[in-house]
């Protein structure tokens, strides 16, 4: 395997379109090859290497699904089961619809939501992370009130955050369409139910620990927040250093019950959790999943309606399944990796796809915003599956 062409590639973004990049590409329970480059801060000009930590954003719901997976297999809880088994407030959910005159009726969903609909952002609630004043629909309007009557007192917990939300109406009927949001909550709010401890005490207990993961964390403390990169934002070429306003986010002193779980990883520690899926379910023996628990959580379960709904360029030729997207078609996304692989990106630029035929986890990092995903993640992946193939 030659990866010049990906370290090239690399040395390219961090001179011409990101501060600093990382990238880990696993095989087995080995890496295969790491590659960094650029800075982690342009002030000290410190380099990027294995050791540095990277704002997760959404390749954090990986973890959660994943942990969902196990609690599946203990049997906790059914996949068809209403969310209202464990969150009781949930049990009489109503939808929004418009009538040919213009006015607005509220009526009860076909069917209650499942664990399924929420593990698959097919529950009919948007994201709603804070008040936002040009909200336009019922749901909208109504999650927009709930966030500002909620941070009223402070900083909500996952708990609070869930149970607010049951008021509000949903977009469409559970399954019937796919919207990314809010079901990443209701899952994490489930998690909690079921185990008696929070997503990061779950994520601390059930894959941290357990797969050794050392540059990996909840929270930016005293003692890990010389390693995180920078955060950037980028507007007309130039960038503006944005780290300080979003780390309040993540630090435990102003954020000590926030609702969201807010991973940090480095690309190598990431890319072992990513082969840990890959390999089926196991990392170096141990053993946190079953093979087939893995071929379910990364199976596609869109229909056509559905697909239609997740369809961009930056997903062409992939499905979605419980939390993780997959791969489908390779001409219509231009993807020269093989059928089957799956895995997430995060708002900050992280992404990270299993290759389960090969066997072979790859994940890539910066921290930007926009993100700019399309441009840095498909030209990652166009080299990295051709380097393995060389």
């Amino acid at each position: 395997m030659n990866f010049s062409k990906v370290d090239a590639l690399m040395q390219h973004f961090s001179e011409t379109t990101v501060p600093g990049c990382a990238l880990a590409v696993m095989r087995g329970d080995e890496i295969l090859h790491e590659s960094y480059a650029g800075v982690k801060d342009l002030r000290t000009k410190e380099a990027v290497d294995r050791n540095t930590i990277f704002r997760q954003a959404s390749t954090t719901k990986l973890f959660t699904y994943a942990i969902m997976g196990m609690l599946y297999e203990e049997g906790r809880f059914l996949f068809t089961d209403p969310i209202s088994d464990y969150l009781p407030e949930w049990k009489n959910t109503v939808k929004w619809v418009r009538n040919p005159n213009g006015t607005l009726d509220y009526v009860p969903v076909a069917r209650p939501i499942t664990v399924k609909d929420a593990v698959t952002m097919a529950c009919g609630l948007p994201y709603m992370m804070a008040p936002n004043p040009n909200a336009k629909t019922p749901t909208e309007i109504g999650m927009s009130n709930v966030m500002a009557e909620l941070l009223k007192n402070g900083q909500p917990t996952l708990r609070e955050e869930v149970r607010g939300m049951a008021s509000v109406p949903v977009m469409f009927d559970p399954g019937t369409r796919w919207l990314y949001g809010f079901g990443s909550e209701i899952t994490g709010a489930i998690l909690e139910e079921l185990t008696g401890k929070t997503v990061r005490e779950n994520f601390t207990e059930r894959i941290i620990e357990p797969l050794g993961l050392e540059k990996t964390c909840t929270y930016m403390t005293d003692d890990n927040a010389a390693d995180f990169v920078r955060c950037y934002a980028k507007r007309d070429g130039s960038l503006t250093d944005i780290s300080d306003a979003m780390d309040v986010n993540i630090r435990r002193e102003t954020w000590p019950m926030g609702a969201r779980a807010n991973l940090n990883a480095s690309a190598a520690d990431f890319a072992v959790f990513l082969q840990m899926l890959a390999n089926g379910g196991t990392y170096k023996g141990k053993r946190l999943l079953s093979p087939g628990t893995v071929r379910m959580l990364s199976s596609n379960v869109l229909n056509e309606a559905q697909l239609a709904d997740f369809k961009n360029d930056y997903l062409a030729g992939y499905g979605y399944g419980f939390g993780f997207r997959t791969l489908m078609d390779q001409g219509v996304g231009n993807h020269n990796g093989h059928l089957g692989a799956f895995g997430w990106t995060g708002g900050f630029g992280t992404w990270a796809e299993a290759d389960p035929v090969t066997g072979t986890s790859i994940v890539y990092m910066h921290n930007l915003m926009p993100n700019e995903e399309l441009y840095h993640h498909m030209r990652v992946r166009a080299a990295v599956y051709a380097a393995l193939e060389d």
